[in-house]
C-alpha cells in the first residue's frame, strides 16, 4: 500500500502491554510510526507506552463493543490517522473437554474471537476507504489439533476463517487482511500455565521449562520479536498482493515435525 503511504500512518496495536504484541508495537515505534497500544492491563499498558516514543495508551477489553466503539472515537478525536491494526491480543487455556466448562469455553470465545471479529469490524472503520491492512494473531494449534486444548484451538481455527472471510468483504476498500499462525513463543501467557509453572519450579529456571518443552516437542519456540518481524512484512509493501494469507511460523509443528 505504499502508494497510499500507509506505511507512514499510525497503527493500532491489541494485546500491546506484553508478548508479541508489545514486540509489535516496540518495531512499529522503531520503524517511525506512532503507535496505539491497546490491552485491558492498564498498568502493564502504562509501562508499555512510556517506553515507546509518542506512543498512546489506550485501556481496553476487545471482547467489549461498547469499549471498541469508545476507543474509535477517542482515537478519532485526538486525530488519528490510521493505517495498520494487528489484533495480538489472546488468551490460553488447557483442559480436556470433559473438564471444560461452558463458562470457560465462552471465555476463551470471546477474547479469542469474540475480540477478533470486534477488532476486524471496529480496525476497518477506523482505516476506512484509504486502504490498509489488518493483521490477526491465530495460532498453530488452529491448524493442528491438540489434545486438551479445545477451546483454544477451535478459536484460533475460527479466527483463521474470519480472516479470510474478512479479506473478501475489505478488498474493495484497498484493505488487505492476513494472519500469523505461531508455534509455541516466549510471552508471558505461556509463562502462566500452570503446567510451565511447575516445569520451571522443578527445573529451576524459566529458560529451562522452556529448553525442555523444545526438547520434548522437537519444534523451536520463537521470541515475540520473531513474530513482530513478520507482521512488519505483511504491513509493508512487500506484502501488497498478500491477503487472506496465513504465515505459519511453528518449526514444522503442523506438519507433525515434532511428534504427537
Amino acid at each position: 500500500m505504499a502508494s497510499q503511504n500507509q506505511t507512514s500512518k499510525d497503527i493500532l496495536v491489541t494485546g500491546a502491554a506484553s508478548g508479541i504484541g508489545f514486540a509489535t508495537a516496540e518495531r512499529m515505534s522503531a520503524d517511525g510510526r506512532r503507535v496505539w497500544l491497546a490491552d485491558i492491563d492498564a498498568a502493564r499498558l502504562d509501562a508499555a507506552a512510556q517506553s515507546l516514543d509518542g506512543a498512546v495508551a489506550m485501556p481496553l477489553d476487545v471482547c467489549d463493543e461498547a469499549g471498541w466503539q469508545t476507543a474509535v472515537k477517542k482515537m478519532r478525536n485526538d486525530g488519528a490517522n490510521v493505517g495498520a491494526v494487528v489484533h495480538a491480543a489472546g488468551i490460553s487455556a488447557a483442559a480436556p473437554i470433559a473438564e471444560t466448562s461452558l463458562a470457560e469455553w465462552r471465555r476463551v470465545q470471546a477474547v479469542n474471537l469474540d475480540g477478533a471479529f470486534l477488532a476486524t469490524k471496529f480496525g476497518a472503520a477506523l482505516l476506512g476507504d484509504g486502504g490498509g491492512a489488518i493483521v490477526h494473531i491465530a495460532s498453530a494449534s488452529g491448524v493442528r489439533p491438540t489434545a486438551g486444548a479445545a477451546a483454544y484451538c477451535s478459536s484460533k481455527a475460527a479466527v483463521r476463517m474470519l480472516a479470510r472471510v474478512a479479506a473478501l468483504e475489505l478488498k474493495p476498500r484497498g484493505i488487505r487482511v492476513n494472519c500469523i499462525c505461531p508455534g509455541g513463543v516466549r510471552t508471558p501467557m505461556w509463562e502462566s500455565m500452570d503446567f510451565f509453572k511447575a516445569a520451571g519450579k522443578r527445573l529451576g529456571s524459566v529458560d529451562a521449562a522452556y529448553h525442555e518443552m523444545e526438547t520434548q516437542g522437537g519444534c523451536r519456540f520463537a521470541t515475540p520479536e520473531d513474530i513482530a518481524a513478520t507482521v512488519a512484512f505483511l504491513l509493508s509493501d512487500a506484502a501488497k498482493l498478500m491477503t487472506g494469507a496465513e504465515v505459519v511460523m511453528d518449526d514444522g509443528f503442523t506438519l507433525g515435525a515434532g511428534g504427537a
